[in-house]
């Protein structure tokens, strides 16, 4: 969920208040934060501008906290800036026509995918020293950030610094399970559709999760790597759902479908169908971002107060809950890479990341963010999304999150596999048998 309009300066930005929690002295005009790094000398910097490419989230908040404190720390450090807020729904095309005309900011906010292929590409420098040192200072990086954002193997070194993490998460509605003697998340898949089936009574499904081609629907590759399965082998060449552990799961599927959990229509859902059946007060659980929740506290806060937030159930084998890191990265063209590697570990100090993560829906990244009281109970997507961050697993893993899983993913062939199971009526050996053969084809073409 992000803005359409494109920010560039403070001035550009609505002045609403920037957090509940007052924990920082205010300077500049209220928002800059220049606490927790020490001052930066540049001995390059006079003469030239250090340009920022922040990523436009769907706070106002967040963006003008963002855009003050990096021209904040410029004033303080006789850096000229200028930061410009980039739509992320537009990232990649700015981004590419930027790299095509030599016009790249120094540094950006960017998402994992366009890191890794960027990274290939050599746009960016490597930041061992910096990550290992931020790491070093506030407790070590969650294992699954670590994991995910390692571009090691593709650009020599790490180029990203994580900020923040998103992904799904299961939301559930405390005022029906709670009544029905559910007053915790459901630790596993087995106990959602325990709880689910508790509560699914007529207007209320249990269940509304997506089985449609809609990203959404992946969700379903989660479960099944849960119970064992997987896409293809550690080499991520050959394709191996077919499998055991692929029939416990579609005999998972196929139980909650005929207990009749799942929300009508949702074998034809669009992007947006679990969020309405949620939103609507049809479903008891829905797996979505914390947009679901954003929506809720702002049009509905009664739904929202009765509205709790968790990561991903487990499976046999553990919890599979992929996370979305939104990582830092300074351009290889960038005349002020020192410069930026200090905004860059400016901005990883306590005082205002607890204040961004206040405002932006993000997940922490650093082990000692869990004590920030960003994260103390009172906003239960906060809460959610900490949970993510501690448990949640690197992009595709346990497979190789590579370009034929993308194109997989994209394909929705498990969310299909599905389908021929609890629409067509097919066995599990001949859905698995068109999924395997399916998937196969894709990962042929790489």
């Amino acid at each position: 969920m992000t803005k359409s309009d494109n920010i560039t300066g403070a001035s550009a930005v609505s002045g609403t208040p920037w957090s509940r929690r007052k924990v920082l002295g205010a300077a500049a005009g209220g928002l800059a934060l220049a606490a927790g790094s020490s001052l930066f000398t540049p001995a390059l910097a006079q003469g030239k501008k250090l340009t920022y490419w922040g990523g436009l989230i769907f706070s106002d908040e967040a963006n003008k906290l963002l855009v003050d404190t990096i021209n904040a720390w410029g004033a303080d450090n006789g850096v000229e800036t200028e930061v410009v807020m980039i739509n992320q729904n537009e990232t990649v095309q700015k981004v590419s026509a930027a790299v095509s005309s030599n016009t790249m900011p120094d540094a950006l906010d960017v998402g994992l995918d366009l890191l890794l292929l960027l990274s290939r590409q050599g746009v960016f420098i490597t930041l061992d020293e910096l990550y290992a040192k931020i790491g070093a200072a506030q407790g070590g990086w969650f294992e699954g950030v670590d994991r995910a954002t390692d571009t090691t193997d593709v650009a020599g070194g790490r180029t990203g610094i994580p900020f923040g993490v998103n992904g799904n998460l299961l939301l559930r509605r405390t005022d029906l399970l709670e009544p029905a003697g559910f007053n915790e998340p459901p630790g596993t898949w087995d106990e959602l559709v325990t709880q689910a089936e508790a509560v699914n009574k007529m207007p209320v499904s249990g269940l509304g999760l997506a089985l449609s081609n809609v990203g959404d629907a992946n969700v379903q590759v989660n479960i099944l790597q849960s119970f064992g399965g997987r896409i293809a082998d550690d080499a991520g060449k050959t394709v191996t759902i077919k499998s055991d552990e692929t029939r416990t799961y579609l005999a998972w599927l196929k139980n909650a479908w005929d207990k009749g959990l799942f929300s009508p229509g949702n074998t034809t859902w669009d992007g947006a169908g679990d969020n309405q059946a949620y939103l609507s007060g049809q479903a008891a659980f829905i797996a979505n971002t914390g947009s679901v929740g954003i929506a809720a506290k702002a049009d509905d806060p009664e739904l929202f107060d009765d509205s709790a937030f968790s990561p991903l159930p487990a499976g046999p084998i553990g919890t599979i809950s992929p996370i979305t890191p939104q990582c830092r990265a300074i351009t290889a063209a960038s005349e002020m890479q020192d410069e930026a590697k200090a905004l860059i570990e400016h901005l990883a100090n306590p005082e205002f990341m607890n204040a961004y993560f206040d405002v932006a829906i993000y997940g922490p990244v650093l082990k000692d963010q869990e004590k920030l009281p960003a994260f103390d109970g009172s906003n239960s997507i906060l809460v959610g999304l900490l949970g993510l961050a501690k448990t949640g697993t690197a992009p595709a893993y346990p497979d190789v999150y590579n370009a034929a899983w993308a194109d997989l993913s994209s394909n929705f062939i498990i969310p299909k596999m599905a389908q021929r199971v609890v629409v067509d009526g097919w066995d599990f050996e001949r859905a698995m048998d068109e999924a395997q053969t399916q998937a196969q084809a894709i990962y042929d073409k790489y």
